[in-house]
C-alpha cells in the first residue's frame, strides 16, 4: 500500500473515532495492521476476552513470527488455561491445552509437560512456580504489564504504537478545502452555493445538484458532526458556504433556565451562546481550515460583546465593589490595544526570587501589582514585595481546626502532614486570596496591607485533592468556586463559607474552573482530566454543554483581559499540547496556535495579556503568540534555568511576568513600563485604611499562619513591613520618571565596574558540612544527589555505597539536602550494605561507575566486576549481569526508557543493553581507550561518548550510527596523563555539551562537535579532577587537585569565584586531601557536594545573605570591557 493510502487509513480511523464508531475503528486497525491500539488491547485483556485478543493480535503478528510474538501468545493462552483450572472447569482446560498450548510443545517440550501436569493437581498453586498466583484480576494485571513490554520490544510493532499527530477532524478539513477549490474553478461562482452531496463535484451551474443558493457571505466550512440515526441530513444544514449566523443573542438561550422541566439539551449543547435546537451545533471542537482567499472564515462572534477584566475570576465587577482602593497609575503608560507592540512583552529578567520549594501557582495582586502571591509543592504560601524583594508573609501548610474535619482528612493528615498547593488566587478587589490544597481543604485569607494577612475561612471542599479555585459574583455576592478529585464543582459563600451549589456530571476528576459573566448571566466552565468540558449556570439544572477539549487534554480556560475572547491550553496523557481560541457562538475551535512541543512534560500552563498576546511555558522557555496569528511570535528562555513546563503569570497590566525556575525560584521579567514601575512604586504607599469590603467579615488576627483566634500580634511573620515607600513620601521624593534608571537584577553598575574575583578563604565566608560517617573511610569514586534532592549517594573505592538522607523537621521544613542540617547515614534495618561485585579485580584498580533510575528506586553500579542492580529502599541486590571481561566503566539510562542502558566498557566499546529482555541490542565502536563518559540528549536523540583517548563521539539513538567524532584541543604546554578521564554532560537545553578534562573545560555544540569555548586553569591549581553544571546550567563547578573549587559562568566560561580548601577543610598540612568528584543539587543552583580523597563528603553553600557564589565578571553585565583571553591570562576562556 502506498504512503498516501496508508495516511488515508489514519484519517479514516480519526474520523471513525470522532464519530464514536468504536467497533469499526478497531476492525480497521486490525485489518490494516497500521496502528496497534494499546488502550483497546488493555481493555480486552482486563476483561478476559481472549478470542477477541488473539483476533486483534492476528492483524499484526502470528505465533511463530519471532520469539517476542511466541511469548505473547504463550502468556495469553497460559492465562486462559490457568483461569479454567481455577474455575475447576477441567474440560475447558483440556481443550485449551490441546488446541492452544500444544503448538508450543515443538519449541519447549519440557515446559508443555509441566503445564499438562497441572491437570493432576487439586490446586495448581501447589506448583512452586505458581504459588504466588493471586486472583484472576491481579493475575491479568501482572500479565498485561509483561505483554506491554513484549509488544514494545517486538520489532513487528515498531512504528505501530503511536498514532500520527493530526489536527482535529483532518478528513473534514481536506474535504472542505477540496470544495473550496472546486468553487474557485467555477466559471460563474455564486456567493453562497448550496452543497447537497459529496458524491459529485461541486459546480455553480443551475442544473447541477451542488448548485447556487441564497445570496449571503461565504463563511463556514464543512465540519458538522455526522448523525448516526435517520440517515444523513441535507448538507446545506451545516455545510460549507452556509449563511453567517446571526449576531449573538442577548438572551443567552443555552444558559437561560427553561420555563419548566429539565433543560432539553443538558449534555449535548454547544459551548457557545446560540439556541440549543440549532442543527449546526457541534458536540466537539472543530479545526478551522487553512486560509483560503475564496472563503472568509470570520464569524459573527468577531464582534465580541462579552466583557471580562481578568482570567480565572478577576472580572470587571471589581470596579463596582463598595471598596475604596485606587489602582496606581504611572506616567507614559497606555493600555489600548492599538498601542500594543512586540516590544510591550515583558522579556527582560530584572530579578530572581529564591522560593525554596517547587512553585505550583502564582498570582499578582489585582491593584497593588508589585505584590506576588506564590504557592508551592510543600504547601507553603509566600507573599513577595517585588520592589523591596522582601517576603512579606510566609508559612507552611496547617489545618486550622482538625477536630471539625472529616475522618478521611484527619487520617490523611495523620499519616502525612504535608499538602501541595494547586492554586493561589486573589479576589477581584485584592482584599481576599484563596488557596486550594491537594488534601480536601481550601483556605481563604483576608489581606489588609503590608504583612497583615488574617485567617478568614477554612473549608473542607472536596474529598481528595482540590484542583482549582476561582472567585465569582452570582447574585452580586462574592462567592468561591472550587473543583476537585471527587468529580464535583462546588460554590461557597465568601463571607460565611456556606455551600451554595454542587454541580455533578463529570466522569473524571475536575481539573479546572473558569468563571465568567455575560450581561446579567453568571456561569462557570469546568474541565476534567478526561478532556470533557462542561458549562454550568448557578442553578440545579445540570450542565448546559458537554464536549471534548482538543486532544482530550487536561485543560485550563481563560478569557482575554477585556473578556471578549476565550482561550484554552491543555496537555493530554500522551504529552501532546493544544493552545486554541474558541468560537463561543458555536462551541467550536476557532483557531489552533502552532509551536507547542510534541511531547510536553507536565501540563503546559498559559496566560493572556493586553487583549493581544498569549504566553505558554513549554520546552524550557516561554512562548508568545499574537492572538490573531496562529504562528509563534517569539520566545524567551529568561536567561536559562527554566523547567520543561514552567508556571507563569502576568500582572494585570501585562508589564511584569513571573516564571518558575528549575532551582525552586521565580524569575521576574519586565518591559520598559515594568522596570519603571519597580523603580518608582517606592515613592508611593499602599493606604491600608482604604482596604475594606462589604463582602468581608472582620476576622480575628492571628499570630501563627495556621491557628485562628490566637492571641497576640496580627502579623504572620516577625519582620516588620517594608518602610521604603513611606519614607520616600515623608522625604518628599518627587523624582521625575524620566530620571529613574532601571534596576539591575544582580548587581549595580557601580559594583560591576570595580568587579574582582570573589575569593572564599575562611569558614565564615560560606556554609559547609561534612556528612557524618561511621563506615570505613575510602576515597569517594562516584557521587550524586538523588533526583528528589533529599539524599546523596556515594560509591567508595572499596565498592561500598553510602546513602545520606535528610529528614523533614522544624530546622529543615523542605526535607531537602542542606548544609544547615546534618543528615543521617541511612541503612535498612537488616544492616546490609550495597556492595558491588568485584570478582578477581583489585578495587583500587577498578573504574567504579553507577547510574540512578528516575524515581530514585534503583541504582545500577559496578566496581570492576559484574554490574549490580540494587533496591534503594532495602539495599538488596536485585540482579547481577555482564561479568568481565570487559568491565563496565560508565553507565547511563536512556532518557525515554529506563530498560535501555548504555554501558561504557574498559575495552573502548559501548554496549546498548535492554535490561527487560537481558539482551545486548548493539555494540558501538569508535574509541581507542576505555569509555569515561556517556550523556544522552532527549532533544537531539543522540548519545555522546567520551573516552580516555580524549575523543568525543556522537551516536544517533535511532539506528545507533556514529554521526561525528572529534578529539579535544589540548592546550599548548599541557601534557595529559595517558588515561586521563574525559567527562561529558548536556546543558539544560539538551543541545550544548560540557566536556571536562584534567587540562580544560570546553563547551561544544553537540551535533557537529564544534568547540564554542575553552577554559584552561592556572597551573598552580593542579589538574582538574571533576566538574559539573549547576542544576540551572548557569554555573559550572570545577574541583582541582589542590583542593580548591572554582565557580565559572556557564555562558562565557569566566571564573567568578574561587573557594579555597581553607574555607571548608580542617587545617592539617600532613594530609593532602582534595575533591575527586563534584555533584550539583538538582533544585538548589548554588549548592554542590564534594567527594574527597580521604573518603569524606562535604556540602557547600554560599552564605544566606549572599545567595550565590560571587558576581558575574564585567563583560557579562555590560558594565565594562571583557579581558582578552590567552595562555598567559590564567582562568580565562580560550578558543
Amino acid at each position: 500500500m502506498s504512503s498516501l493510502s496508508r495516511e488515508l487509513v489514519f484519517l479514516i480511523l480519526q474520523f471513525l473515532d470522532e464519530e464514536k464508531f468504536k467497533e469499526s475503528v478497531h476492525k480497521v486497525e486490525q485489518e490494516s495492521g497500521f496502528f496497534f491500539n494499546m488502550r483497546h488491547f488493555e481493555e480486552m485483556v482486563t476483561n478476559g476476552d481472549w478470542d477477541e485478543v488473539e483476533k486483534y493480535l492476528s492483524g499484526f503478528t502470528k505465533v511463530d513470527d519471532n520469539r517476542y510474538s511466541m511469548k505473547i501468545f504463550f502468556e495469553i493462552r497460559k492465562q486462559k488455561y490457568l483461569e479454567a483450572l481455577d474455575k475447576k472447569d477441567r474440560a475447558k482446560a483440556v481443550e485449551i491445552l490441546v488446541k492452544d498450548l500444544k503448538v508450543f510443545s515443538a519449541f519447549n517440550e519440557d515446559l508443555f509437560k509441566e503445564i499438562t501436569q497441572l491437570l493432576t493437581l487439586e490446586n495448581f498453586r501447589d506448583n512452586e512456580q505458581l504459588s504466588k498466583y493471586g486472583d484472576t484480576k491481579s493475575a491479568r494485571g501482572i500479565m498485561l504489564g509483561e505483554l506491554k513490554k513484549l509488544i514494545e520490544a517486538n520489532p513487528l510493532f515498531r512504528d505501530k504504537l503511536t498514532f500520527p499527530n493530526l489536527k482535529n477532524s483532518r478528513l473534514r478539513t481536506l474535504i472542505n478545502q477540496s470544495l473550496n477549490w472546486q468553487h474557485q474553478l467555477c466559471k460563474n461562482p455564486k456567493p453562497n452555493p448550496d452543497i447537497k452531496t459529496l458524491f459529485v463535484d461541486h459546480s455553480c451551474g443551475q442544473s447541477q445538484p451542488n448548485g447556487a443558493h441564497a445570496s449571503s457571505p461565504v463563511t463556514h466550512p464543512l465540519m458538522g458532526a455526522v448523525p448516526k440515526a435517520a440517515g444523513f441530513p441535507p448538507l446545506s444544514a451545516h455545510g460549507p458556504f452556509q449563511p453567517a449566523p446571526a449576531p449573538l443573542p442577548t438572551s443567552l438561550a443555552w444558559m437561560t433556565p427553561p420555563s419548566g422541566g429539565p433543560h432539553p439539551s443538558s449534555s449535548a449543547g454547544p459551548m457557545g451562546f446560540t439556541a440549543p435546537n440549532n442543527p449546526a451545533l457541534l458536540k466537539r471542537p472543530r479545526t478551522p481550515p487553512a486560509n483560503n482567499s475564496a472563503v472568509d472564515y470570520q464569524t459573527a462572534d468577531s464582534d465580541h460583546v462579552l466583557k471580562r477584566s481578568r482570567a480565572f475570576g478577576m472580572s470587571n465587577e471589581v470596579n463596582n465593589l463598595p471598596v475604596n482602593i485606587h489602582p496606581v497609575r504611572y506616567a507614559a503608560q497606555t493600555h489600548g490595544q492599538s498601542s500594543n507592540s512586540f516590544d510591550d512583552l515583558p522579556k527582560s529578567v530584572v530579578m530572581t526570587l529564591n522560593q525554596g520549594s517547587v512553585v505550583k501557582s502564582m498570582d499578582f495582586h489585582p491593584v497593588q501589582q508589585i505584590l506576588l502571591l506564590v504557592g508551592t509543592n510543600t504547601g507553603e504560601i509566600m507573599l513577595w514585595d517585588l520592589v523591596t524583594r522582601d517576603r512579606l508573609a510566609s508559612r507552611n501548610f496547617k489545618v486550622w481546626d482538625l477536630g471539625t474535619c472529616s475522618m478521611p482528612l484527619q487520617a490523611s493528615v495523620t499519616s502525612d502532614y504535608t499538602a501541595s498547593i494547586n492554586r493561589v488566587i486573589w479576589s477581584p478587589d485584592g482584599t481576599l486570596f484563596g488557596v486550594a490544597y491537594s488534601k480536601h481543604i481550601v483556605h481563604i485569607y483576608s489581606y489588609h496591607s503590608g504583612n497583615d494577612v488574617r485567617n478568614h475561612l477554612e473549608i473542607e471542599a472536596h474529598s481528595g485533592s482540590v484542583n482549582d479555585l476561582a472567585f465569582s459574583y452570582p447574585n452580586k455576592q462574592l462567592s468561591i468556586v472550587t473543583c476537585g478529585e471527587d468529580r464535583a464543582i462546588k460554590v461557597w459563600d465568601a463571607v460565611t463559607g456556606t455551600k451554595q451549589y454542587t454541580f455533578e456530571g463529570h466522569e473524571a476528576p475536575v481539573y479546572s474552573v473558569c468563571t465568567h459573566h455575560k450581561e446579567n448571566i453568571q456561569f462557570i466552565f469546568s474541565t476534567a482530566t478526561d478532556g470533557k468540558i462542561k458549562a454550568w449556570l448557578y442553578d440545579n439544572l445540570g450542565s448546559r454543554v458537554d464536549y471534548d477539549a482538543p486532544g482530550h487534554s487536561s485543560t485550563t480556560m481563560a478569557y482575554s483581559a477585556d473578556g471578549t475572547r476565550l482561550f484554552s491550553c491543555g496537555t493530554n496523557k500522551e504529552g501532546e499540547s493544544y493552545l486554541v481560541e474558541w468560537n463561543e457562538s458555536e462551541g467550536a475551535v476557532k483557531r489552533t496556535y502552532h509551536g507547542l512541543g510534541k511531547r510536553s512534560v507536565g501540563v503546559v500552563q498559559f496566560d493572556t495579556t493586553k487583549n493581544r498576546f498569549l504566553a505558554a511555558g513549554d520546552e524550557f522557555m516561554i512562548k508568545f503568540w499574537d492572538m490573531d496569528n496562529v504562528n509563534l511570535l517569539t520566545t524567551t528562555d529568561a536567561e536559562g534555568g527554566l523547567p520543561a513546563s514552567p508556571y507563569m503569570r502576568f500582572n494585570k497590566e501585562g508589564i511584569l511576568l513571573a516564571i518558575s525556575t528549575n532551582d525552586n525560584g521565580i524569575k521576574i521579567l519586565a518591559n520598559t513600563d515594568g522596570i519603571r514601575l519597580l523603580n518608582t512604586v517606592e515613592s508611593r504607599s499602599f493606604d491600608a485604611s482604604r482596604v475594606g469590603s462589604a463582602a468581608v467579615v472582620k476576622a480575628p488576627t492571628f499570630g501563627t499562619f495556621g491557628v485562628p483566634n490566637a492571641p497576640g500580634g496580627s502579623s504572620i511573620v516577625d519582620r516588620p513591613a517594608p518602610m521604603a515607600s513611606i519614607a520616600a513620601m515623608q522625604n518628599g521624593d518627587n523624582r521625575s520618571l524620566v530620571d529613574v534608571k532601571p534596576r539591575i537584577a544582580d548587581e549595580s553598575a557601580d559594583k560591576s565596574r570595580i568587579w574582582k574575583l570573589t575569593e572564599i578563604n575562611e569558614p565564615s565566608q560560606c556554609r559547609s558540612l561534612r556528612l557524618p560517617d561511621t563506615l570505613t573511610a575510602m576515597r569517594v569514586s562516584r557521587l550524586m544527589y538523588t533526583n528528589s534532592g533529599i539524599a546523596i549517594l556515594a560509591l567508595s573505592a572499596n565498592a561500598v555505597h553510602k546513602l545520606w538522607k535528610w529528614q523533614r523537621n522544624d530546622r529543615n521544613l523542605t526535607g531537602k539536602a542542606t548544609a544547615s542540617v546534618a543528615p543521617q547515614l541511612w541503612q535498612p534495618s537488616s544492616g546490609i550494605l550495597m556492595t558491588n561485585d568485584i570478582g578477581d579485580t583489585n578495587p583500587e584498580d577498578a573504574v567504579p561507575c553507577f547510574a540512578l533510575s528516575k524515581n530514585d528506586s534503583y541504582v545500577l553500579s559496578a566496581s570492576g566486576g559484574k554490574i549490580s542492580l540494587f533496591n534503594m529502599m532495602t539495599f538488596k541486590t536485585m540482579t547481577t549481569f555482564m561479568p568481565p571481561p570487559p568491565a563496565a566503566t560508565f553507565l547511563a539510562f536512556h532518557p525515554q526508557d529506563n530498560n535501555i542502558i548504555a554501558i561504557g566498557m574498559d575495552d573502548s566499546s559501548i554496549q546498548i543493553y535492554n535490561v527487560r529482555v537481558d539482551e545486548v541490542k548493539t555494540k558501538l565502536k569508535g574509541h581507542q581507550k576505555r569509555i569515561t563518559g556517556l550523556a544522552f540528549s532527549a532533544v537531539l536523540n543522540v548519545l555522546v561518548s567520551s573516552g580516555a583517548d580524549s575523543q568525543l563521539c556522537v551516536w544517533n539513538t535511532d539506528g545507533w550510527e556514529k554521526q561525528t567524532s572529534k578529539y579535544l584541543q589540548m592546550p599548548s604546554g599541557r601534557t595529559p596523563a595517558p588515561l586521563a578521564d574525559t567527562r561529558v554532560q548536556f546543558h539544560q537545553d539538551q543541545t550544548h555539551l560540557l566536556a571536562v578534562h584534567e587540562t580544560q573545560i570546553a563547551l561544544y555544540e553537540a551535533t557537529k562537535l564544534e568547540c564554542l569555548k575553552q577554559w584552561v586553569p592556572r597551573e598552580a591549581s593542579g589538574p582538574i579532577t571533576h566538574a559539573t553544571y549547576s542544576c540551572d546550567s548557569q554555573s559550572i563547578y570545577v574541583s582541582f587537585e589542590d583542593g580548591s573549587v572554582g565557580v565559572l559562568t556557564a555562558t562565557a566560561l569566566r571564573l567568578r569565584c574561587r573557594i579555597n580548601p581553607t574555607s571548608y577543610l580542617p587545617t592539617n598540612p600532613s594530609l593532602r586531601v582534595h575533591p575527586l568528584v563534584i555533584a550539583a543539587h538538582p533544585f538548589e543552583s548554588s549548592q554542590f557536594a564534594l567527594g574527597l580523597s580521604d573518603g569524606g563528603v562535604y556540602i557547600l553553600e554560599p552564605l544566606e545573605a549572599e545567595g550565590k557564589w560571587g558576581t558575574s565578571p564585567p563583560h557579562e553585565n555590560g558594565a565594562g570591557p571583557s579581558t582578552a583571553s590567552g595562555a598567559a591570562n590564567s582562568d580565562q576562556p580560550q578558543r
